[in-house]
């Protein structure tokens, strides 16, 4: 059930920012090495820009990443507000039976407030399996809880199986009531990860809308009062936004984003500007609040890398600068004319183009198996453990408006993806409604006569697939490709062969 109200809307000039301010925002947005998919900004309670890059719109869900790790503290905060559970709690007496008999010092000493902050004390985190939890208690504490900063999603994750411990409740069925009805985001449109004991990847595996993040932020900078209603506790509220555990030593890992060296809250970063502080999630999901220019930005994007990520975090801080006072400034009916016709008109590009091969009826319908090498179009993810399902056999029927490409898998799964050739995508709805994902963008071209290059863009994620296929008589080789930003080990030589 969606309970949204919508916010209030207003012209930039009337909260005190140029509409060409905004206008150059999002052009240099665009100019950067990164894809933008959503923006929406607020200020003074109004909201004053909202935009998505088709194909992606407002109500399409967006793969979170380590966004969803502020969701899950939030549950806490919430349990924490409800008196439930107390930030020095040791998970030793919340997990007694997956702990060890014996426990370290370190880990008698681990608390849920220095889970929040990242501040375990481990050097390592153990990924998902049956027993996951137990393996996290079972995991070395090589520092004091609290005296040291590593970025750990399984520590995120094991938020929301304290919240589960203290009141049977998943993340998703005890926020729905607690949080999602009352701020307005539709629980029903949500889709979570799961581990292998069915908790949410608290770490990393929500969907949302670009909305969503906004609100929930919204939350925060408001104090966690939600229309005179008090959901998060003063105190929570302002642990988490303020720095509770330094991360200098993340550009060790991650040298370019500066601005993840700032300091962390609970689940929730410290930026540049003075007192702001975002939720992030990997490949550029971020929701900023800056409480001293009374602004909130949401952006959903495909930043591939570290670095691209934080330039769009620059560009952000150099947008923000621009911006001289609260007072309404005059009208520019030009410039907002200009920027509500640029919000109208947001695309991420068009494919290429090239319809036409003289091998197209030679390869027409005709069944290939794959020899060596594995091809997965629905490929694992590597915070839930899942693992890849490869193609066994396939073919391509191709027709005047592209391909389709059917194919089956080794586990027997059975499917039909068409892809256009026309210079625009074909929009496939691919699997089950309660799945993660099901919405398939397919587009391809003949790079050469005797090479195809396939396109399959999953949209309610940062995710395209490419596929490029090299004929040679009876053979296929396969170049499988994505621009996810976990990528390991080095990729084995795929080929296929007429049946």
């Amino acid at each position: 059930m969606d309970t949204r109200k919508p916010f209030e809307t207003a012209r930039p000039e009337e909260v005190g920012v140029p509409s060409k301010l905004i206008l150059e925002y999002i052009e240099n947005l665009e100019k950067s090495q990164t894809e933008m998919h959503g923006l929406m900004i607020m200020r003074h309670n109004k909201m004053i820009t909202e935009g998505w890059w088709t194909p992606y719109g407002p109500n399409i869900r967006h793969g979170l990443q380590s966004h969803t790790k502020t969701y899950a503290a939030t549950a806490v905060g919430i349990a924490y507000t409800e008196g439930l559970l107390k930030l020095d709690e040791r998970l030793i007496d919340i997990f007694p039976e997956e702990s060890p008999e014996e426990p370290s010092e370190n880990l008698k000493l681990l608390t849920i407030r220095d889970v929040l902050c990242m501040g375990c004390g481990m050097d390592t985190m153990p990924w998902n399996s049956e027993h996951w939890i137990r393996d996290f208690m079972h995991t070395p504490v090589n520092h004091k809880p609290g005296t040291t900063y590593m970025y750990n999603s399984t520590g995120s994750t094991m938020l929301g199986a304290i919240v589960r411990k203290k009141t049977g409740l998943g993340l998703h069925d005890y926020l729905t009531p607690r949080l999602f009805n009352k701020i307005g985001i539709n629980p029903d449109n949500l889709r979570w990860m799961c581990m292998a004991d069915g908790m949410e990847v608290g770490g990393g595996g929500l969907y949302a809308t670009t909305e969503d993040n906004f609100r929930l932020m919204k939350l925060y900078a408001d104090g966690g009062v939600w229309e005179g209603e008090r959901i998060l506790a003063e105190d929570y509220v302002r642990l988490a936004t303020t720095n509770q555990n330094d991360s200098a030593t993340e550009s060790i890992n991650n040298p370019e984003a500066s601005d993840n060296f700032l300091g962390y809250g609970f689940q929730i970063w410290m930026c540049k500007p003075a007192h702001s502080y975002r939720a992030d999630g990997a490949m550029g999901q971020f929701t900023i609040i800056l409480p001293d220019q009374d602004l909130e930005i949401a952006i959903t994007e495909t930043a591939v890398g570290a670095h691209w990520a934080q330039s769009t975090l620059n560009i952000t801080w150099d947008f923000v600068e621009k911006i001289k006072g609260d007072e309404a400034l005059p009208e520019d009916p030009e410039a907002y004319d200009k920027l509500c016709r640029k919000l109208r008109t947001l695309n991420i590009g068009n494919p290429e183009c090239q319809p036409f091969s003289p091998l197209t009826e030679k390869i027409s319908g005709k069944t290939y198996h794959v020899s060596s090498g594995t091809v997965t179009p629905f490929g694992g993810n590597f915070m839930t453990g899942l693992k890849a399902d490869g193609i066994r056999t396939f073919f391509l029927n191709f027709d005047d408006y592209g391909l389709v490409w059917k194919f089956e898998t080794d586990g027997g799964r059975q499917e039909s993806i068409r892809f256009s050739t026309s210079g625009t995508r074909f929009t496939n709805l691919l699997g089950k409604p309660e799945d993660l994902t099901q919405l398939y963008l397919g587009d391809a071209y003949w790079k050469e006569d005797n090479v195809l290059v396939m396109h399959g863009r999953w949209v309610e994620t940062c995710i395209q697939d490419t596929y490029t296929l090299t004929f040679d008589g009876n053979q296929i080789t396969i170049d499988a490709d994505n621009n996810s930003a976990w990528k390991f080990g080095d990729k084995e030589p795929i080929k296929a062969e007429v049946q």
